[in-house]
Parts: C-alpha cells; sequence; structure tokens
C-alpha cells in the first residue's frame, strides 16, 4: 500500500521538475488513477482464472520491474516515461484493492466491516513507510529520488514473502452459472447504487484534493517537503486509524449514518482549508479529508457484497472498481490544471457540488432503509 501514497507524494513533485508545462506537473499521478481504472478488470479476470493468490505474488515480481522503469525515467530526465511508469503501477493498485475482498470472503458476512477496516489498518505502515522511502533515498546517488524507488523495490520482496502465505478460502473459477444475474438488474439495486456512490465520492474528492495539496503547499506556498511530508502522513494515518475502530462505529452509528457522517466531514474539511493557506489549515483539513474518506469508503465497501451472489462476485467488484477509479482519474487529471490556473480555494469549492449531491442520495437512503 506505501506504493501509492510514495507516487502520490513525490509524483506531482517529480513531475513538476521533468514536465514540459507545470499544468502538467500532477499527470504522473492522475495516470496511476487511470492506470489503476484500467487493470481493474483485467485483473479480476485474471484472478478468476488462476486465482488470488498466484495474481497477488505475480504482482510483486511485476512491480519491481516497473519500479526499474521508472529509475530509467529518471536517469535520462523523460517526464513521459516517467509517466508511463505510474500508469503501469496502476495493474499493482488495482491488485492491492482486492485485497479487501479476499479478506471479505474470509469471514461471515456480518464481519464484512471488520475484515475491509482490518486490511486498511495496513494503510497505518505506508502513511509512514511511503513519505519516508521518499524523503530516506532522495540522495542517495546522483539523480534525485533514484534512491527512493531502489528503497521502494524491497517492500515488494517482503511482500511477496508474506503473500506466500495467503490461502484461498475457495478456488475461483471462469465457469459462468446459469443463474448468474445481468450486471443491468444488479446496477438497479439501490443497496449497490449506494455502496458505489459512497466508495466512488469518498475516493474522487479525497484523491482529487491530495493530489493537489504537495502542489499548493510545495510548489506554490513554498512549504518544506518535510512540511509537506507531515501533511500526507497525517492524512493517510487519518484514512486508516478509524479502521481500528470501525467494528464500533458501525455498532453505534450504523453503515448509512456512518456514511453521512463521512460528507459531514468533508464539508468541515473544506471549511477549515478554504480559511487559510497556514500549516494548520493544511494540516487539519487533510486530516479531516481522511476521515471522511475511511467513514464513506468503508462504508461503501462493507454494503457491496449485499448486491451479489458468490458466482456474480468478479464481475460486479471489478464492476465497481472500475466505476470507482475511473471518476477519480478524472478528478486526479483535473486536479493539477485547476491548482495552477485557478488556485488552491477553486479546488475546494469545485469539490463542493460532488459532496451535495452524495448527501441527498444518502439522506434518500436513510429514509427509506435501516442499515
Amino acid at each position: 500500500m506505501s506504493l501509492s501514497v510514495f507516487v502520490i507524494f513525490l509524483g506531482g513533485i517529480i513531475g513538476q521538475t521533468l514536465a514540459p508545462t507545470d499544468s502538467l506537473s500532477t499527470l504522473p499521478v492522475a495516470l496511476l488513477v487511470v492506470g489503476t481504472a484500467s487493470f481493474i478488470i483485467p485483473i479480476n479476470r485474471l484472478m478468476a482464472i488462476i486465482g488470488r493468490r498466484r495474481v497477488f505474488l505475480s504482482i510483486c515480481t511485476y512491480t519491481v520491474a516497473i519500479i526499474a522503469l521508472a529509475i530509467t525515467a529518471l536517469q535520462i530526465q523523460s517526464f513521459y516515461l516517467f509517466c508511463l511508469a505510474t500508469f503501469l503501477f496502476g495493474a499493482t493498485t488495482a491488485t492491492m484493492n482486492q485485497f479487501r475482498f479476499a479478506a471479505i470472503e474470509s469471514v461471515s458476512g456480518n464481519l464484512s466491516a471488520t475484515a475491509t477496516s482490518a486490511v486498511l489498518i495496513g494503510g497505518l505502515v505506508s502513511a509512514f513507510l511511503g513519505p519516508e522511502i521518499a524523503t530516506l533515498g532522495k540522495d542517495l546517488f546522483d539523480t534525485t529520488f533514484i534512491g527512493s524507488f531502489v528503497i521502494l523495490s524491497s517492500c515488494f520482496f517482503v511482500a511477496f514473502a508474506l503473500l506466500w502465505f495467503y490461502q484461498q478460502t475457495n478456488i475461483a473459477t471462469e465457469v459462468q452459472h446459469n443463474d448468474t444475474r445481468p450486471l443491468s438488474v444488479i446496477i438497479k439495486q439501490p443497496v449497490f447504487i449506494i455502496a458505489i456512490s459512497s466508495a466512488a465520492v469518498g475516493y474522487v474528492v479525497m484523491s482529487y484534493l491530495m493530489t493537489a495539496t504537495p502542489m499548493s503547499m510545495h510548489v506554490i506556498d513554498g512549504f518544506s517537503l518535510e512540511q509537506t511530508k507531515f501533511v500526507i502522513q497525517s492524512h493517510v494515518i487519518a484514512m486508516f486509524l478509524p479502521s481500528l475502530f470501525t467494528p464500533f462505529i458501525v455498532k453505534w452509528l450504523g453503515v448509512s449514518r456512518m456514511m453521512l457522517t463521512g460528507v459531514a466531514i468533508y464539508f468541515a474539511c473544506v471549511v477549515f482549508a478554504y480559511s487559510g493557506h497556514a500549516l494548520n489549515n493544511y494540516w487539519i483539513a487533510l486530516i479531516l479529508l481522511g476521515l471522511g474518506w475511511n467513514f464513506l469508503f468503508i462504508g461503501g465497501t462493507s454494503l457491496l457484497p449485499r448486491a451479489y451472489s458468490d458466482n456474480e462476485k468478479f464481475k460486479v467488484q471489478s464492476l465497481n472498481d472500475f466505476l470507482i477509479f475511473g471518476i477519480q482519474a478524472l478528478a486526479s487529471l483535473s486536479a493539477g490544471w485547476f491548482v495552477f490556473n485557478y488556485g488552491w480555494e477553486m479546488v475546494l469549492l469545485s469539490a463542493v457540488p460532488l459532496l451535495i449531491v452524495q448527501l441527498l442520495v444518502l439522506l434518500w437512503w436513510l429514509n427509506n432503509k435501516s442499515v
């Protein structure tokens, strides 16, 4: 999980150095999201054929090869080769996003939110690991940040060793049962709509603001790399720390009210960020951004299994993630352009309409379904 934090933290900064224009600075980060969306369906199809375990192990080796490509891009100072590398990292993040479904499949239905949160606790490690690797390896070689990627590659050797012990609960197969419903029927279910809208809005707003933050802080407002790292680390911790308490939150609020709270936290994030450009404004806003994401994403993910049967899981999970990351890709692509052309305040205001729509959807769900 540290890979995505690493690329989000460094991608825009490296991009600003290599890109032909500042407006393209966040393109490497955006292409990570585009790559994730592009690889979701192929990765899910592959898992359906050969099983999750083989894909999990293979992706570790693949990622080390793509890290070598990124290092080459830095050595020859090629912006577009670096963009290609971050795009190809999307296969890694697409695979990583299947960890939560693998966990859900290992427990009974009433523990799905707990299983999801348990997997996401790994994000607490990535919150420190990703940015720390980025800064620790910054000057190890003559070319800045090559050492960071070298250290990152070692993480995937560790990941390979850990994933070797993963046990599949059942063997996936490509055989389709006759009683599988078409997707056109599945997506019309209210539970599917609320699950995907909550996860999508949670990811889109989070990715949009987080992608723009290093640019606004480090490049435009002149905060140091250490200060920017601190804010991003705090944000990622806030994304995953609540996962320790998710079972209690779900029991206390219910899934629907937990997601409603997530939207309210997002509104508070916009208010804090809009009120000034001081370090504390960025810090508090990004913490709130992480908390809001956690509530919306875990809520949406835990509801999704209620929309499909076991023999429908691969096609519904791949559609869910494709839609989420496809929309998120558009947000990430526009973040750099918005922040350099219209400023941080316009980035914040442009997220508000989406939050209003999600608030209305959640209120409708809350009034019509008790969860």
